[in-house]
């Protein structure tokens, strides 16, 4: 007995000791790949788990020495102060009730560090209690083995790891584990000592055959790869970390804007959310190079302007004339970009720190900077900035007769197209704007191009304009179909083609309305997803800037157009709120949630889970009672299963004919019999099973059965009429297995 049980626990040790190594392998590559120190740290807990199970402790125990482990490790990462001090459980009781309370809300970003070790450990609790249980109990432990060589190549083709050295070390691991499993599964649990002799031969077949694997393995000539390597290709598709470059599927922003075209992929990751009392377009970056593919810089900028949150920004404002309001919006960024989100007419930046900040002068991009010249991840910051209401007339006069100061230079640099612009690009520019005397007319005639019926906006189906094809020229008279990028850089490329002054303006749009500001407060929360990364048009106006334009169907921004009309005799009266005075004024709604597909999307889909929660509010009692009988019915019906689960299984089988059905039926009257309480021994032939059952039922019936199955089985053939002849047979017995 003793000898018997030394060999149990050698084989379980073996099995424990190969389980151990292929979850180890998943833990190597973390050290590695992601930001979590102190790996030995979760391999001694998978050796203190694998112990426990290996001298069969008992659960409770088991279960106090992984918890306690468990919080020593979480006391020694996070805390300070005496192990046995209420302090610190206290903070980890509050820090635990917070995290659960953010799972609820599915606001996973925001969970700390305690809460995720916590949820690790875990994770590798049930990842040990899994392993025990295939090994054991289901002897079965392929799909691990294989989930490991998944994971181990996935991560050696997409990421630095290198898993040549973790592929043999899982091979060798996984083949000796399943050649165990194979071994008992074929001679049983008690083997004897013939059985001895056999273990050692099939040990050493076993262990030979790896070794002879692996030796072939790295001594075999390798051949060249079928497929070029996916890696660059990918990379190609999905720069800078899923912002995505040009021709190629995009998700939220990208630097990378040089080839324009294909989808652009939905994807609801927060970015930031805002607190502000007006909505408005979020900037990041201008482009001024369009080259009939995409658009670049006219000049790399390595340094910039620095200022502090004393410092005004070094923006232009709006000129003294023009009438402004001052507000002031917070930001706080989920996604860690370097760079900030700000409106146009930006002043001041606000945040804590000794953090100052830096202005790209090409592309108008603002990054916060550490006291050591690295760009800092601001976790929240403020800003005040001023929102223009223009006068319909000011915008008219700044026809291009007088370019307001601006320098040769300046106005070459936002008029460049390439010489490969097709001629009827410049035709279809002049055909829009017609008649149009002044630059703003101009500039809401070329706007209002792209509401007609024509254009649609669609974010999958979007074309990759060939070697020989412009970007423009193909939305304008081929696809006509596409998103932000197609109709804001047509209308720049359109502008230009007429000497007007433009710009590409990429960052987000207003966002969606998520919350109202306590009591009297105007500010309201605007959650910024990747699904509104938006790009726009900015025209610029002699003596007073740059202002906004949005060409995108559907979309709509929120500039202010002061209808009041002046004493300038080349003014034409304007009736204040006319629009039939402003030809050119769109018939647009105001407010973006209406009109933009995405935001419309979100607010239907935050609908549907309002009403859903106001559902569960309202009837959880209702509800609570309803599942609650429903699990009694069917804890009643399960215990009962002894009553109904014979008929049941008569009733299945009764109705068919065919002989195939035999081999089935007598395997399923052995789980009956076994759920009965007359299971069969390990090593017990059917022949003995049989005459057991039936000297337990005072029958003869099994017997019949089994040497019918028997025949069934070793001849591999079913004489006709045998499942007819054997079927009362059958019934019988499972008839005698109601209890």
């Amino acid at each position: 007995m003793n000898e018997k049980r030394a060999k149990l626990d050698l084989s379980a040790l073996l099995l424990y000791g190969f389980g151990f190594l292929l979850i180890w392998e998943w833990l190597r590559p973390l050290d590695e790949l992601t930001d979590t120190d102190n790996i030995e740290v979760f391999i001694i807990f998978l050796v203190i788990a694998f112990a426990s199970s290996i001298f069969q402790l008992g659960r409770i125990l088991q279960f106090f020495i992984k918890g306690f482990y468990i919080l020593y490790a979480i006391y020694r990462f996070y805390f300070d102060g005496g192990f046995f001090s209420a302090g610190w459980l206290g903070d980890l009781s509050a820090d635990i009730k917070v995290n659960v309370g953010l799972l609820f809300s599915q606001d996973y970003q925001q969970l700390t560090n305690v809460f995720r070790t916590i949820l690790f450990f875990i994770l590798l609790w049930l990842m040990v209690y899994l392993i025990q249980y295939w090994l054991l109990n289901k002897r079965r432990i392929f799909v691990f083995f294989l989930m490991t060589i998944i994971y181990i190549t996935v991560l050696d083709t997409f990421t630095t790891y290198k898993g040549d050295g973790a592929i043999v070390r899982t091979v060798i691991a996984g083949f000796a584990v399943m050649g165990m499993l194979t071994f008992f599964r074929l001679i049983g649990s008690e083997p004897s000592r013939q059985g001895n002799r056999h273990t050692r031969k099939w040990a050493v077949a076993l262990a030979g055959m790896i070794a002879f694997s692996t030796a072939v393995g790295f001594a075999a000539p390798k051949a060249a790869p079928v497929w070029p390597d996916p890696v660059p290709f990918l990379k190609s598709l999905n720069e800078n970390a899923g912002s995505g470059t040009g021709g190629v599927s995009r998700i939220g922003y990208g630097e990378n804007d040089s080839r324009l075209g294909g989808p652009f992929l939905p994807d609801n990751t927060i970015v930031f959310r805002a607190d502000s009392e007006r909505r408005h377009y979020w900037r990041v970056e201008t482009k001024d190079v369009y080259t009939g593919k995409g658009w670049i810089l006219s000049e790399i900028v390595n340094g910039g302007i620095g200022f502090t949150y004393d410092d005004p920004v070094p923006l232009e404002g709006y000129p003294e004339s023009v009438k402004k309001t001052e507000y002031i919006s917070r930001v706080f960024t989920y996604l860690k970009y370097p760079h900030l989100v700000y409106p146009l007419g930006i002043k001041k930046i606000m945040a804590s720190g000794q953090v100052t900040f830096r202005l790209n002068t090409a592309t108008e991009k603002i990054q916060a900077m550490e006291p050591w010249n690295e760009p800092a991840i601001l976790e929240k910051y403020s800003f005040i900035y001023d929102e223009p209401a223009f006068k319909l007339d000011e915008l008219r006069w700044a026809d291009g007769s007088d370019y307001g100061g601006a320098d040769e230079e300046f106005i070459k640099r936002y008029t460049q197209l390439p010489e490969s612009l097709p001629l009827r690009v410049k035709e279809l520019a002049k055909e829009i704007a017609g008649e149009k005397t002044n630059w703003y007319d101009k500039a809401r005639a070329i706007e209002n191009y792209f509401d007609r019926s024509e254009f649609t906006y669609d974010q999958k189906n979007v074309a990759v304009p060939r070697n020989n094809e412009d970007y423009v020229d193909q939305f304008l008279f081929d696809t006509k179909t596409g998103y932000c990028d197609n109709f804001s850089t047509s209308m720049v490329v359109m502008l230009r083609s007429l000497d007007i002054p433009a710009r590409w303006v990429k960052g987000y749009t207003h966002g969606e309305l998520k919350s109202f500001g306590d009591g009297d407060s105007k500010k309201k929360l605007y959650e910024v997803t990747n699904n509104n990364a938006h790009s726009w048009v900015e025209v610029f106006f002699p003596n007073l800037g740059w202002i906004p334009f949005e060409p995108t169907k559907g979309f709509s921004n929120n500039i202010q157009i002061d209808y009041e009309t002046t004493n300038n005799p080349s003014s034409n009266p304007v009736t204040p709120g006319s629009s039939q005075n402003d030809p050119n004024q769109p018939d647009r709604p105001n407010k973006l949630e209406e009109i933009d597909p995405i935001p419309n999307q979100q607010k239907t889909e935050t609908n549907v889970l309002k009403e859903i929660k106001l559902f569960f509010k309202n009837e959880w009692k209702k509800l609570a009672a309803a599942v609650s009988t429903l699990i009694a019915l069917i804890w009643a019906a399960y215990s009962k299963r002894g009553r109904w689960l014979p008929y049941y299984l008569i009733y299945r089988y009764k109705l068919t004919r065919k002989d195939e059905q035999f081999g089935k039926a007598y395997l399923t009257l052995l789980k009956q019999l076994q759920r009965y309480g007359l299971p069969r021994k390990d090593g017990q032939t059917l022949r003995n099973y049989a005459g057991y059952v039936d000297s337990f039922f005072s029958t003869k019936e099994m017997g019949k059965l089994t040497s019918k199955y028997e025949h069934f089985l070793y001849r591999r053939e079913m004489p006709e009429g045998t499942w007819q002849e054997t079927k009362q047979l059958w019934e019988n017995l499972i008839k005698k297995t109601i209890s």
